[in-house]
């Protein structure tokens, strides 16, 4: 598969706010630059509506903008030189499989991220992880909604979650989930889709690092999806749209909350009250 890339160029404060704005769209993986952001499409995706809303986003925002073919063969050769492993406090260590494993850390995942978006590299990634730090996962039934490379999935097995479904709307995505899982001898069930190809069961945690759109229109199902007291791990949230998550939360019944914040993005530890 061949990718289109654009080559934002702004400030890198801005950045991170244009990259939610372009996770709206058909985009499936974003690379943080000095000089602002690179953002990947697949080929086969794309349509001239992709450039008239990147303009108007650019006029919004003040950026400018280049477009590039990048063949789907060069990708893993751009990826091996430029992907750094990293640490999420002594807790996990994410490397690729040419990196050796952290020293003095509990767990380990090799990840080979390829166009998917979830390394830990990015804000809404590594808050996750913190937060499932402090989660009790052993035995316990866990949904990764978004998986994106999976790292969250297998974060969670490693942590003794018994029964765990991973589900991505995007193809790319559950291909590399599988791959990552297989990569470090974890084991869960992968689904291609929305929520509506997840079986109707109770989860007792769900992952949701995914946007606020997303998230706004799933908080009603995930609510079914959970019993009294289950835990809901929410992140891809700018801080401009706390209010109107948390809002959203307390009408869907979802109370108290933790809140972890990394630049401008949010995460949120939230229970089904009722």
């Amino acid at each position: 598969m061949s990718y289109l890339c654009y080559r934002i160029s702004t400030q890198p404060e801005m950045a991170e706010i244009v990259m939610a704005f372009l996770g709206e769209m058909p985009f499936d993986s974003f690379e943080e630059q000095p000089e602002g952001l690179n953002a990947y499409i697949p080929e086969k995706l794309h349509d001239p509506s992709v450039d008239g809303q990147v303009g108007i986003l650019a006029e919004q925002f003040g950026f400018e903008f280049q477009k590039e073919h990048i063949p789907y063969k060069n990708w893993n050769e751009v990826w091996e030189s430029q992907f750094q492993p990293i640490k999420v406090g002594n807790f996990v260590g994410i490397r690729a499989n040419f990196h050796p494993p952290f020293e003095k850390t509990e767990y380990d995942i090799v990840i080979n991220p390829e166009m998917a978006f979830g390394t830990g590299h990015h804000a809404t990634t590594h808050m996750m992880m913190q937060l499932m730090e402090n989660i009790p996962f052993r035995g316990k039934t866990v949904l990764d909604y978004g998986c994106g490379t999976g790292i969250l999935a297998i974060l969670a097995h490693k942590l003794g979650a018994i029964e765990i479904d991973a589900v991505d709307i995007e193809a790319p995505a559950v291909r590399n989930t599988r791959e990552n899982m297989e990569r470090n001898q974890t084991q869960f069930h992968i689904m291609e889709g929305d929520l509506k190809v997840v079986p109707p069961k109770i989860y007792q945690t769900i992952l949701a690092n995914i946007n606020r759109n997303v998230i706004l229109e799933s908080l009603k199902t995930l609510h079914q999806m959970t019993d009294p007291g289950n835990v809901l791990l929410l992140s891809g949230i700018l801080e401009t749209d706390e209010h109107i998550i948390k809002q959203a939360l307390l009408t869907q019944g979802f109370l108290p909350f933790e809140t972890l914040r990394r630049g401008k993005w949010i995460a949120i530890k939230t229970y089904r009250r009722y």
